[in-house]
Formats: structure tokens, C-alpha cells, sequence
């Protein structure tokens, strides 16, 4: 990714619209963001950030107003950055939310974020979306990175990562899972914790499982169960049933099966006594049964011989039945032919009353009792001359039309006519007006054209006046730190000389102080004697090592001191420098009154120019007037001769057509009047015509029908049709009257049939048996039946059930046995990568185990360039102890430590200075950000920025940061610095320069 241009509108502290070239800057490799503390550095790198991704860096993004609090109260905040991506060149212009004034009356109102991402294809614009997840969605996938991943890769911010350097476990754990996807190790871990305890539950259920089987059992046995008593309602604190024991849940099936064998005895031996009660209960049944069949087959010849008297009595009134059925049979034949001719005499009396209402209808218009023949003619000239009135029809629309037409024309002509000639009169006068018009134009722009050479005379001068005021300021204090310096310089000098002073007294007493250490009969450390005839007297007081120490740590401090003041006096006179080469030697006074007539100068070319911009417009504005009016005078002249031309051709045909239709309608008040009339007339005619021929054929109908039903009635033994319709009867009656003799004839049969059985003549001649006496035998052999069925029936119940819970329970424990085992695979593995295992050495989690690796590499990459800012004295190591204080488990893995080669220990982070702190930190953020562009896929980061630290270094350090920045810039990688350090400005030509003022900063580039 490159950066090639960012335009910023009323954004952040830039109130107005500020354009910054990154193509200028990156063409000198490495360029400095540089300008006072709260101008607007960072809001340049804030607004890179928002056009690619719509938020701005950290804790920025949580406050809601991006808008510049400076801007003007309708301008609207925007950012318009254009960059190369993966060879794309997209231009992405973004808006924030923001409350801008109402258009009517007062108060705000809520404009929403909007996002326009476009592509230069062919040297042209294209736009690809307007929506904001597509755009984000776009970049995102572009760059391979998140926004979190981007500003810790393009945008180097020295401030967190110093904390990231000093930062505990948890801490550390924090950025390095916004930056790494390691959300799959996460879900790992919480996958296993949540299978361990479904695994957990599946086989505490299943194994309460087996246990309620075996309570069953124990239930329908009688005994006891093996487990003990369980609750049946799991108790309110544990919702999760306890496991139980695998020894005892193993034994469940063969403590079943031994009580399953003794209830096999007890089975049998009740079923052997059933089957003996049953034998005496079969056999009181059947006496029982014989002696209730004979009393049956007794009372069957007694009713039957009853019967047979009763329809006797019946044989009469069969034989009535027989004839009235077989008269009707005769009648049905003949009746439909009798109904016939009452429906014909109906229809007759029906076509005889239409024809008289027609023929009275069609009375008004022939001569009374006309024949057809004359109807039919009457009907067809009707029908000739209503075809020849349905050709005038179309005469008469066009007519119709042609009046319209006329009645137009008269209007457009009355319109035209005061039309033509305003314009005529507009034309004779606007062409001297656009020739006025034009030669204003023509001046104003001669006036305006010396704009550029103005406003670049203003940018000049307040260049130059704030170059003088900061040049006057910097004398001041440049004068101070002078005086601080000298002072601070004899400070150092007496420091020093104090400290020479006192280790020569401690030489110059060394004799003496040796003198005093000597003791009879010990040897000297000097010349080894044991005799000291002549020790050294002291000449005076001589310091001790401890003095001198605190006298060097004093010179030490003073000598510090002397370099900080040499360092802020070459800063002061830098910037001093610079403020002199911009200003002159010219004072603030003189500045200000040549921006005066600067300003002046350019207010009247601005007017000039305005007054430009609008006689072009009104010249536009003339111009196109002229141009209408002359294509609306050709318009409206050629439209009035067409007028004129087309009124006396349409008048003529007119004439025609009225007359023509006026001979057509004859005395009707219409063409469509008398096709109307003629309609109906021949309509009358029609319908008298059809109701005469419609009463002649029902007439002779109705005679044959006559004839046809005399003939159907003589011919079945009838001598007259009305005998005929007496003697028939419906369908249903015949019915119900053959169902009555068919019911007699079959109950005489069933009879003779009884009486005739020779099991019934049989039983009738034997004594009648004794049922009561029968049915006590037969309920006493039912009641020891049923206590000795019931006996067995519960012994086979039991022996069943203990059978389908036995299945039960080898199932239950089946299903047991491999829940368990997968919950102790599950249990293992959780523990493992939760770290809280024991097989877990080092008790780190997997996701801890994943970030350790990224930042064994990150440490890796960070030491490359530590080692070479450090002078290779220091070097990061990474350790998976835990960190100081951090008592959570599995946090391990995320330590950091710094190896020091001059002293050869091992120290934390926190005890480095802070300019050891900035180094470290900035070598740790350049190596996270070549991992993370490697975790991104690769994506070539082509402008980065570092921002703010390097006040801390000193002038060497500084040197081999600048080195190692500078190689950054490898591959054409351009790198800017963002910081307020004055060296970096002799250090780093190519500048964008950030000023602030109450008005809101701007940003310039110099290069």
C-alpha cells in the first residue's frame, strides 16, 4: 500500500481544506511529520485510518465528534485519500457523522456517515460503492489486515507499545489476540472444556441411567439394590446427577440375572397348578353349555308351531297385494304416453298467447293479420337500409373531427399572432446586450488574472511574520539558555576539579593510611617486614573512598546537566536559524505592514474576480436567451403559416359532409337515431315471424300425442287413458307392496323349515335340564381358575419384566461404558490445553502456547534492529514464566525479558531508561509489524509512519535509530517520522509542517 495524496476537510483541528501531497514527501524516502505539541500530527494519521477503514486509531475512535471544532457552522467534515493497493489506484472519500445547522429555521440536524470508494481505470474515475460495509469490506480484504492490525503496522504508535513492553500477562494477551487470529485456539479450548462437560453430564445421565434401571429391578423383586437408595427427584443444589461408581455400575447385569434364575422356579411351579384348575373349569363349562343348547333348541319348536297358526290368518290379504300389483305393472307401460299429452296441451296453450302478443306488437307497422311472407319481406329492407346508415358513420366522426380541427386552429392563431411579434421585438434588442456584457467580462478578467501572484505574496508574508515572532522569541530564550549553559559548564568544571582534588589527597595520604594499618609483629603489605620502626605520620585530613564516590556522583550529575543544557542551547539556536532564514532580518513590525497591503491587494483582486464569475455568468445567462428566442421566433412563424394555410381546406371539406348526412338521416334528429329505430322495428318483425311458426308446430305435437296414448291404453286392457293413470302406482309403492309379500312367503318357509329340523323334534320329546344347578358349578370352578391364573400370571409378569429390564440394564451399561471412556479422553484433553493438567509441564493453555510462538517471532524480528541501535548491548528473550504478580493459571508462555551483554544478567523491561525504553519499544513495534504483515498474507507496506519517542535519545543513539529507519525505506518504502525534536529538522529535509492558530492549524509541505 502507497499513499499518494490526502485531501482533509474540517477534520479534527484542520478547520478548513488542507492537501497533502505523499507522493513529494515519498519521493525523498524519509520525510518528518513535525509541528508543536496539539497541532494536528497525529489527526493526519487519524484520518489516513478513517478513509481506509472508517474509525481512527485506540481510544480516539470512542469519542463521537470527528468535526473540527474551528470549521465554518455548514462545512461538512470529509477525508479524501488517494492510495495504490495490491496495483489498484483507488480514491476513498469518507464523511463522519455530524450535526449541521438546519436549511429552514433553527437548530441541527443529523447528517449520516457516508463513504464514496472509486478506481482509476483507463485515467477515469470509476465508482465501485457507496456503501460503508462494502467499502470497509473492500480495504479489509485488500490490505489482508484488520484496522486494529493496520495502525500497529503502518502506523507505529512508540506510546503503546512501550506499555506493551512493560505490560503483564493478561495485558500482553489482549493486543496480541487483536492482532493474530487466534480466535480457533480459543474456541479449541472452550470446545474441549464444554465437550469434557457434556461428556461429564452424558455419562453422570447415563450412569444414573443404569442405576434407575437396577431400582426397578429391585422394585418388582422385592430386594434390595446393590447402589442404594437414590433420590427420584435430583436434589435443588446438584442439577446434574452425581456419577456413580464404574466398579458397582459394572456388577449391575450379573446381580440381575441371579435374581432373574429364582424367579424362573417360582414361574414354573404356578403355572403347572393352573393348568389342573383349568381342566375342571372346561369341564363345567361344557355340561353347562349342553343343557343351555337344549333348553334353546326346547323354545325354538315352541315358537315355531306358534307362528305357523299366525300366518294362517295372513293369506287373504297376500293375494289382494298380488292383483293391485300386477294392475299397476299394466299401467306403467301406458303412462307415460297419457303425461305426454298434458305437457304437449301446456306447450300448445303457451305458443298460442306469444303469437298474439307479437302480432299485436307488429300491428303499428304492417296492416293487421299480415301474412309471413309479407312479415319476412318487411324485416329484410329494414335490415338493407340500417347497413347502408353503418357506412355514414364514419362521415359523420370525420365531421366531428374536422370542426374540432377548425375550432383549434382558431385558437392557435389567436395565440400566435401577439406571440410572434414579442419576439420580434426581444430579437431587435438582445444582441446589443451580450456585446455590453461581454466587454465588462473581458476587463474583469484582466483584473482577476494577477489572483495567484497575490495570494502567494500573503502566504509569504505570514510565513515570514510567524518566522519573525518565533525568531524574536527564540533570541530571548536563546540568551537564557547561553547563561544556563555557561553556568552549568563552570558547575561541571569545579565538579571535576573537586573530584581530581580529592583523589590526590587520598595518594598524598596513601603512606599514612597504610601507616595506620600496621601492626607489631605482622608483616607490612608494602616492603613485608614484621618490625615498623619509623611509620608515616599523616599530614593532614585525607578523604575516604566514600567521599570521593559522592564527589564523582556529583560531577557526574553536573556533567549531565552540562550535556542537557549544550543539547536544548543547539536546539534553541537551530530553531533560532531556521526562523532567521525564513524571516530575514526585517522586524515583526515591518512584516505585518507588508502583510497588510498584502492582503489588501489580494481583497481587491478577489473582488475583481468575483465580479468575474458572476458577468460570466450573466453573458452564459444572455447568450442562451438570445439563442431561445431566436429558435422559438422560427418556431411560432413557421407554425402560423401552417395555420393560415390549412382553415380554408378544412372549411370546404365541411360542406361536404354536412350536407351528405343531413340527405342520410331523412326525418330522424340523427344518423344513429334512425339505425336505432330501423333496429328495433326489424327486431319486432323477427320475433312475430319466430312466435307464429313456434304455435303451429306445438298444435300438431299436441294431436299426435292424443292418438299415441289412446292407442297405449287400449292395448294394455284399458279403455280410457284416465283408467289408465287410476290404476298406477310409484316405484315405491310397488315396492313396500312386493317387500310385504316377499317378507310373508319367506317367514311361511322359515317356519316349515323349524319345524321340520330334526334336533328340534328331538329335544322337544327329552325332560327340560336343571341350569341354576349347572351355573354354581361352573362359578366355583371359576373362582379357583382365577386365583391359581392369577398366581402365574404374576409370576410370568415378573419373570417378563425382570427379562426387559435386564435388557434394559445391559443396554444402560452398554451405553455407560464408552460415555465414560470418552469422558476421561475429554477430561485429559481439556486439561491439557487449559494448562491445568499435570501433563501440562509448563501449565500454559493452548491459545497462551499459539501468542508465545508469534511472539517468539516478533523477538526475533525485534532484536535484528535492537541489536544494532543498542550497539549490541541489549537484546529481548522471550520466557514462558509467568510475570511478576500474575496468579491466573495457563497464563504462562507470554514473558519478556532483556539480556544485557555488558553486564551479562537478565533484567525486566520496566528497569530501562527511557531512552533504552524507546529503542526497545520501537524495535519490538517494527518486528510485530513485519509478523503481522506476514500473518496478513504478505501485504507490502509501502508509507509507514513512526510516531513521537525521540526526545529521549541521545545524539549517538539518535544516529542509529536514523540508520536503522533509514533502511526501512528498502524496496521504496517510505517512512515518516512524527515528532516535535528539533535535530530531526536538520536531520530530515522532506517536512510536512503542522501549524496551529485560534483559526485551526493547516498543514504545508516542504520538500
Amino acid at each position: 500500500m502507497r499513499l499518494h495524496r490526502l485531501r482533509i476537510t474540517a477534520f479534527g483541528p484542520f478547520s478548513g481544506t488542507e492537501e497533502i501531497d505523499f507522493d513529494a514527501l515519498s519521493d525523498a524516502g524519509l520525510f518528518l511529520v513535525q509541528g508543536r505539541t496539539g497541532a494536528g500530527k497525529t489527526s493526519i494519521l487519524d484520518a489516513v485510518c478513517f478513509a481506509l477503514y472508517g474509525q481512527v486509531p485506540g481510544a480516539r475512535n470512542a469519542a463521537k465528534g470527528l468535526r473540527s471544532d474551528h470549521a465554518a457552522p455548514g462545512t461538512g467534515p470529509s477525508v479524501v485519500l488517494e492510495t495504490t493497493i495490491r496495483g489498484r489506484r483507488l480514491r476513498i472519500t469518507r464523511s463522519p457523522a455530524w450535526e449541521r445547522p438546519k436549511l429552514r429555521g433553527t437548530g441541527t440536524t443529523a447528517e449520516h456517515a457516508k463513504v464514496i470508494l472509486e478506481e482509476l481505470e483507463d485515467g477515469t474515475w470509476v465508482g465501485l460503492t457507496t456503501r460503508l460495509d462494502e467499502a470497509g469490506d473492500l480495504v479489509s480484504r485488500l490490505l489482508g489486515m484488520t484496522a486494529v492490525q493496520f495502525c500497529q503496522v503502518a502506523l507505529l504508535p512508540q506510546g503503546e507499545f512501550a506499555g506493551f513492553l512493560r505490560a503483564g500477562a493478561d495485558e500482553r494477551r489482549r493486543v496480541l489476540e487483536r492482532l493474530f487470529a487466534t480466535e480457533v485456539f480459543t474456541h479449541v479450548e472452550k470446545w474441549l472444556a464444554d465437550r469434557r462437560a457434556a461428556s461429564g453430564r452424558e455419562a453422570a445421565e447415563l450412569g444414573a441411567a443404569a442405576s434407575s434401571v437396577a431400582g426397578r429391578i429391585a422394585e418388582t423383586t422385592g430386594v434390595p439394590s446393590p447402589l442404594g437408595e437414590r433420590p427420584a427427584v435430583p436434589a435443588p443444589r446438584r442439577p446434574e446427577p452425581a456419577p456413580e461408581p464404574a466398579a458397582d455400575i459394572g456388577a449391575l447385569p450379573a446381580w440381575a440375572a441371579e435374581l432373574a434364575a429364582g424367579h424362573v422356579d417360582v414361574r414354573a411351579v404356578t403355572e403347572g397348578l393352573r393348568q389342573e384348575v383349568r381342566t375342571r373349569l372346561e369341564a363345567a363349562r361344557r355340561a353347562l353349555e349342553d343343557a343351555r343348547a337344549l333348553a334353546d333348541r326346547q323354545r325354538g319348536h315352541a315358537d315355531a308351531l306358534a307362528r305357523r297358526e299366525a300366518l294362517r290368518e295372513h293369506a287373504e290379504e297376500k293375494s289382494r297385494m298380488a292383483s293391485r300389483l300386477y294392475a299397476a305393472e299394466r299401467a306403467g307401460r301406458a303412462v307415460p304416453l297419457v303425461r305426454a299429452v298434458q305437457a304437449r296441451h301446456a306447450e300448445a296453450r303457451r305458443a298460442r298467447r306469444w303469437a298474439d302478443e307479437k302480432r299485436a306488437e307488429a300491428g303499428a307497422l304492417l296492416p293487421p293479420n299480415a301474412s309471413e311472407d309479407v312479415l319476412v319481406k318487411a324485416e329484410r329492407a329494414r335490415r338493407d337500409e340500417i347497413a347502408k346508415l353503418e357506412r355514414a358513420r364514419g362521415e359523420v366522426a370525420r365531421l366531428r373531427q374536422v370542426e374540432d380541427e377548425r375550432a383549434a386552429l382558431a385558437r392557435e392563431l389567436a395565440e400566435l399572432e401577439p406571440r410572434e411579434a414579442r419576439l420580434a421585438a426581444t430579437l431587435a434588442e438582445l444582441p446589443g446586450i451580450v456585446a455590453a456584457r461581454r466587454t465588462e467580462l473581458e476587463a474583469a478578467n484582466i483584473a482577476a488574472a494577477g489572483r495567484p501572484g497575490a495570494e502567494a505574496a500573503v502566504r509569504e508574508a505570514v510565513r515570514r511574520l510567524d518566522a519573525a515572532h518565533r525568531r524574536d522569541q527564540l533570541e530571548l530564550r536563546l540568551a537564557e539558555a547561553e547563561a544556563g549553559y555557561r553556568s552549568a559548564v563552570d558547575a561541571a568544571q569545579a565538579a571535576k576539579e573537586r573530584v581530581l582534588d580529592l583523589r590526590q589527597a587520598r595518594l598524598d595520604g596513601m603512606a599514612s593510611v597504610l601507616a595506620g594499618e600496621l601492626r607489631d609483629g605482622e608483616p607490612c603489605r608494602v616492603c613485608g617486614s614484621t618490625e615498623h620502626p619509623d611509620p608515616g605520620a599523616p599530614p593532614g585530613d585525607i578523604p575516604d573512598e566514600a567521599e570521593i564516590e559522592r564527589a564523582q556522583a556529583g560531577a557526574d550529575e553536573a556533567q549531565e546537566a552540562r550535556e542537557r543544557a549544550g543539547t536544548a542551547l543547539e536546539g534553541l539556536r537551530s530553531e533560532r536559524d531556521h526562523a532567521l532564514e525564513t524571516a530575514g532580518e526585517a522586524d515583526a513590525e515591518t512584516i505585518a505592514g507588508e502583510l497588510g497591503e498584502a492582503e489588501l491587494a489580494l481583497q481587491a483582486v478577489n473582488a475583481r474576480a468575483a465580479e468575474a464569475e458572476r458577468l460570466e455568468g450573466a453573458l452564459l445567462r444572455d447568450e442562451r436567451e438570445l439563442e431561445n428566442v431566436r429558435e422559438e421566433h422560427e418556431v411560432v412563424s413557421r407554425d402560423l403559416a401552417a395555420n393560415r394555410a390549412r382553415d380554408p381546406d378544412l372549411a370546404v371539406e365541411q360542406a361536404r359532409l354536412s350536407a351528405e348526412l343531413d340527405e342520410a338521416r331523412g326525418e330522424d334528429a340523427t344518423i344513429e337515431a334512425r339505425i336505432a329505430r330501423l333496429g328495433r322495428e326489424a327486431g319486432v318483425l323477427a320475433a312475430t315471424i319466430e312466435a307464429l311458426r313456434e304455435s303451429d308446430r306445438a298444435a300438431a305435437e299436441l294431436a299426435a300425442a292424443r292418438e299415441n296414448a289412446r292407442a297405449a291404453a287400449e292395448a294394455e286392457g284399458f279403455r280410457t287413458p284416465e283408467e289408465v293413470l287410476d290404476a298406477a302406482l310409484r316405484d315405491e309403492e310397488q315396492g313396500a307392496l312386493r317387500d310385504k309379500i316377499r317378507r310373508l312367503d319367506n317367514e311361511e318357509a322359515a317356519v316349515r323349515d323349524r319345524l321340520q329340523d330334526p334336533a328340534l323334534v328331538k329335544a322337544a320329546a327329552e325332560p327340560a335340564p336343571d341350569l341354576p344347578a349347572l351355573e354354581a358349578a361352573l362359578a366355583a370352578a371359576e373362582a379357583a381358575h382365577t386365583a391359581a391364573a392369577s398366581a402365574a400370571d404374576r409370576a410370568r409378569l415378573r419373570c417378563d419384566r425382570l427379562a426387559d429390564l435386564r435388557a434394559g440394564l445391559g443396554e444402560a451399561v452398554g451405553a455407560w461404558r464408552p460415555a465414560a471412556e470418552r469422558h476421561e479422553v475429554a477430561e485429559r484433553l481439556a486439561g491439557l490445553t487449559s494448562g491445568k493438567h499435570a501433563a501440562n509441564r509448563h501449565a500454559m493453555s493452548l491459545s497462551a502456547y499459539v501468542l508465545a510462538a508469534r511472539l517468539e517471532q516478533v523477538v526475533a524480528a525485534a532484536n535484528e534492529r535492537l541489536s544494532r541501535m543498542s550497539g549490541s548491548r541489549y537484546a529481548l528473550l522471550h520466557t514462558t514464566e509467568k510475570a511478576a504478580g500474575d496468579r491466573t493459571r495457563g497464563a504462562g508462555g507470554l514473558g519478556l525479558r532483556i539480556a544485557d551483554a555488558w553486564t551479562g544478567m537478565e533484567r525486566d523491561p520496566v528497569t530501562l531508561s527511557g531512552g533504552e525504553s524507546f529503542i526497545t519499544s520501537l524495535s519490538l513495534a517494527l518486528g510485530l509489524a513485519d509478523v503481522v504483515t506476514a500473518e496478513a498474507g504478505g501485504t507490502e507496506i509501502g508509507t509507514l509512519f513512526v510516531d513521537e519517542g525521540f526526545g529521549t535519545l541521545d545524539e549517538e543513539t539518535l544516529d542509529e535509530v536514523m540508520d536503522v529507519l533509514d533502511g526501512l525505506r528498502d524496496g521504496g518504502r517510505a517512512v515518516g517520522v512524527v515528532s516535535h525534536v528539533a535535530e530531526l529538522r536538520t536531520r530530515i529535509p522532506a517536512q510536512l509542517r503542522v501549524t496551529k492558530d485560534r483559526a485551526g492549524s493547516t498543514a504545508m509541505v516542504t520538500v
